[in-house]
């Protein structure tokens, strides 16, 4: 059992803090002089300019803290985290305050996105003191080796909301520093051996994982939905989008025809969830795009921020509802997400920014809430009134900020359907879109004149690979060469500005990189080469995919237990080194390069990766077993690994018509397991090496595809009817 060093304790102890007695052998810097404003992150250089002597996680403060046996505050964050920047207003640009950390303490700050390897570690060690609850910003405290012995996440600056003041916390440790120096270290000692245990030791299996296991995991998702608005709660109130818990759902749904009460259950839960974010306000009804998390049951009031992953992932989930169930509006959402991407994310070389924040002029959500006033005096009465009925736009507004003191406001949705909305204004459906799409665009233009959230500038190898992986896709279901073409920018930019020496960078930003890359970017990369490749079938994007895993395999392979280490094997030294399979708001690492590993090895007819994906399955069945909630993306991996490959095969020209109908089918067809290559006679230089491009001719000249598992293959099909036939009983579970 942990030892507890109780906070309450250490507040109430006669603290005898030297403010004058800075025993550290250099001054800090002025204000607005601190190392911060050298750092790439725009999160720290948020920090540039506090009295705080802040240092990046590094040697240079590491062998200080021990050369002065200081010990070392460490707070990590992001650039979008409201609550980060309520705290730094509050405390770290406090005087007083920083004159207590300048004076004990080695204050180092870190952007997670950046360093996701020291995020977690330390959030294991926040969970462990704080009954599982953490967050950010998270405020770590920490031995000059390193190892942590008290965490929490915010504290305001005088004790309130039952949180010590941080001036007087931090004063406290001080104390407990120099009077009860062993209780810590026995404490750190404890500490250190949670976070080693919890990231370096996958349960073991009970049983082999299989589709029952699947569908098992599904089940207990979806008795967990809410059925009334969708989704998933997390704590009392807030909801994240499911995206990867809707993807599980689906794709034991589409497997158990014969089962017509669950195949109904998930694919309603399903569809009421995509319907209600759709409509609620945790989407930019004007600009596009999904914040972060709704702080309420129905997808309400967000947390504004917007993340580059939420629109990757939440993209993606509604372009294969629209695959699946064919709704018009799924297309139209994941259209509106992609094109926000293009136009507010995009950097001039075609990759993708992090994060658009969620405060502007200092007030969380300013940007995108309106009054009625603010939107009849935009459109007038008519179309006003329209739109105010279509979105819940009320004289009273229908939320108010209780930390904002603004007139009430209006965080748009949709309470009513369109056709409804039409009825009760007796007008036909054809002229209210019109209206309404003339309106969106008039008050999205009055909007563009507002001090937009700032923006996180930074370039993550990661999040870009997701994206790319999207865009693609979004391209090949929409008929939109527009999202190809931008995928395709995107990644030969990562491996022309990101890639050297034969490995990844995660980020970059301002032309600096930084010089490390963790699983999950090469994961992430790989997923994005491999979809733009099946959209482009442009043997380069194939080639740099198995380029990439094989350096995956080299450097983050465990040969002794499966599974992929989330470090690399020449990274630093830390407290510990991570591998797990928890799929969180991004998936895990190990959780797409599973993926990764199947979809190359049908692809390249390379047996190697198929055994190396079942020793990751063996490596993290305990946790998949015992924790679906965390398990969502692995388990579609598994459900690919158990269910068997489509492999399609078409032969032809992609340039002629016909060729182009038959892929347009398999584009618009739900098959969440195919892979899809393409030979053209014309041009076999232009292909890989491939079992599935072996012998695969055309057929009395015509295009054809032949349609396989285990590269046994079916008589090759020549026209759309047979290839919808061919592919809808692979659509229904039947397989072959």
């Amino acid at each position: 059992m942990l030892v507890t060093l109780w906070v309450s304790t250490w507040v109430g102890a006669d603290v005898a803090v030297e403010m004058g007695q800075n025993t550290m052998s250099q001054t800090p810097p002025a204000v607005g002089t601190n190392r911060l404003d050298r750092a790439i992150s725009p999160y720290l250089r948020q920090h540039a300019h506090n009295p705080v002597d802040w240092y990046e996680w590094g040697p240079e403060a590491l062998a200080r803290a021990q050369r002065e046996d200081k010990p070392i505050f460490l707070s990590i964050g992001y650039a979008a985290c409201h609550w980060c920047h309520v705290m730094a207003h509050e405390s770290f640009e406090n005087p007083e305050v920083a004159a207590v950390l300048n004076a004990n303490f080695i204050s180092i700050k870190v952007d997670r996105e950046e360093r996701p390897d020291l995020d977690d570690i330390y959030m294991q060690a926040t969970l462990a003191l704080n009954r599982g609850q953490g967050g950010w910003p998270m405020s770590v405290w920490l031995t000059p080796e390193r190892k942590p012995f008290f965490a929490g996440t915010y504290f305001p600056p005088t004790s309130r909301y039952g949180r010590p003041g941080f001036k007087e916390l931090s004063e406290a440790i001080v104390a407990a520093w120099r009077d009860h120096r062993a209780e810590i270290a026995v404490q750190a000692e404890r500490l250190t051996g949670v976070i080693r245990e919890g990231l370096q030791t996958p349960r073991a299996g009970t049983a082999e994982l299989t589709l029952g296991s699947v569908d098992q995991a599904a089940e207990v998702l979806a008795e967990a939905f809410d059925a009334v608005n969708g989704g998933l709660l997390s704590g009392q109130t807030n909801k994240f989008p499911p995206s990867m818990a809707l993807d599980l759902l689906m794709r034991s749904a589409v497997r158990r025809a014969a089962d017509a009460a669950r195949r109904q259950q998930f694919l309603g839960l399903t569809e009421l969830t995509l319907d209600h974010m759709a409509a609620g306000g945790i989407y930019d009804q004007l600009g596009g795009g999904f914040h972060r998390y709704s702080t309420d049951a129905e997808w309400h009031v967000p947390h504004f921020e917007k993340m580059l992953y939420d629109q990757a992932l939440l993209s993606r989930i509604y372009l294969d509802a629209y695959q699946l169930v064919g709704k018009p509006r799924y297309a139209r959402v994941a259209r509106e997400v992609l094109d926000y991407v293009l136009d507010d994310l995009r950097s001039p070389d075609g990759t993708f920014y992090g994060t658009r924040d969620a405060d502007s002029e200092g007030i969380e959500g300013r940007y995108y809430v309106w009054t009625r006033a603010e939107v009849l005096a935009a459109l007038g009465p008519d179309d006003g009134e329209l739109f105010c009925a279509h979105y819940d736009v009320r004289e009273a507004g229908n939320w108010q900020d209780p930390h904002a003191a603004l007139a009430p406001q209006n965080v748009l949705r949709q309470r009513r359907e369109p056709e409804c909305c039409a009825k009760m204004l007796g007008i036909a459906i054809e002229e209210f879109d019109a209206r309404i799409t003339r309106a969106r665009a008039k008050l999205l233009a009055v909007r563009a004149q507002r001090v937009p959230p700032a923006l996180d500038d930074k370039i993550l190898c990661e999040w870009n690979g997701l994206m790319i992986a999207s865009l693609a896709r979004g391209g090949c279901v929409l008929g939109d060469r527009r999202y190809i073409d931008a995928a395709a920018r995107a990644a030969q930019a990562l491996l022309d500005k990101q890639y050297r020496d034969g490995r990844l960078l995660r980020s970059l930003r301002a032309g600096q990189t930084l010089g490390m890359a963790f699983l999950s970017d090469y994961a992430g990369l790989i997923e994005g080469l491999i979809e733009l490749y099946e959209a482009t079938f442009e043997k380069r994007w194939l080639v740099s995919a198995a380029d990439l895993n094989r350096t995956v395999i080299e450097h983050y392979w465990d040969d002794g237990g499966g599974g992929f280490f989330f470090a690399a094997s020449d990274h630093e030294e830390l407290l510990a080194r991570a591998k797990d399979a928890r799929d969180g708001a991004v998936p895990s690492g190990n959780s797409v390069q599973l993926m990764n590993l199947l979809r190359l090895s049908a692809l390249l007819g390379d047996q190697k990766l198929r055994v190396l994906a079942d020793k990751t399955m063996a490596a993290f069945a305990g946790h998949a077993q015992a924790s679906p909630w965390s398990a969502e993306r692995f388990l579609c991996g598994v459900d690919f690994a158990c269910a068997g490959a489509i492999e399609l095969t078409v032969v032809g020209d992609p340039a002629e018509p016909a060729t182009q109908a038959l892929l347009k089918q398999i584009y618009g067809t739900y098959l969440p397991n195919r892979v899809l290559m393409l030979h053209d006679p014309e041009r076999p230089g232009a292909s890989v090496q491939s079992p599935l491009l072996a012998q695969r001719a055309l057929v009395d000249g015509r295009p054809a595809v032949y349609v396989c598992r285990d590269y046994a293959c079916q008589r090759p099909v020549m026209t759309v009817d047979e290839l919808t036939a061919a592919l809808q009983r692979w659509s229904q579970g039947l397989y072959p």
